[in-house]
């Protein structure tokens, strides 16, 4: 039996496809929450939106510590009005793409997670970690999460995100490629 080092070897399965899903949130959500479109943020695991509100009007002259007090005290606000709404569309995101649906908000110079997933991988990640792992999971790199997170703490260096970047374009050319290439089914 010959195994694969990333997922497509078939050791886990994957969710269907949210490559839709900032479309579908952004048509879903109440157009009077935020003022510009969310930022939709998908892995396997998880999918962030965080949306934009209006700053509150503050006193002229007033000081960093009180203009972040008023978002704080406004990004409350918001997430209180809405708790309802956001865990209703939740379950429907979690429905439609067997992911986790969590929520934050930028407000001027403030930006607040409010129901992020902490996924056990050796130790507590947030999305953009586990985002990194992935990648090498996906790529070869690494056979599982647990040593992905071993070869990057070895390799941790200035230009890691850089690397990253070049490996993600080659692995979509390696999709592209398999695409065009003879079906074999």
């Amino acid at each position: 039996m010959q195994r694969g080092w990333g997922r497509r070897g078939g050791q886990q399965p994957e969710p269907p496809s949210a490559d839709d899903a900032a479309a579908w949130i952004g048509g879903r959500l109440p157009d009077e929450w935020f003022i510009e479109p969310p930022t939709v943020t998908v892995d396997r695991d998880e999918i962030v939106i965080v949306g934009t509100i209006p700053p509150p009007e503050v006193a002229e002259g007033a000081t960093d510590a009180e203009r972040a007090a008023a978002e704080q005290g406004r990004i409350s606000r918001f997430r209180e009005d809405t708790r309802d709404a956001r865990i209703g569309i939740a379950q429907q995101i979690e429905h439609k793409y067997q992911r986790s649906a969590s929520w934050g908000t930028t407000c001027g110079g403030s930006t607040e997670l409010f129901t992020t997933q902490s996924v056990p991988v050796m130790t507590r990640l947030r999305q953009p970690e586990r985002t990194v792992l992935d990648t090498l999971v996906d790529s070869g790199v690494a056979r599982s999460r647990s040593d992905a997170l071993a070869w990057c703490v070895r390799l941790v260096g200035e230009h890691a995100e850089s690397w990253l970047d070049e490996l993600r374009d080659a692995m979509s050319g390696v999709d592209r490629l398999r695409r065009q290439g003879p079906d074999l089914s």
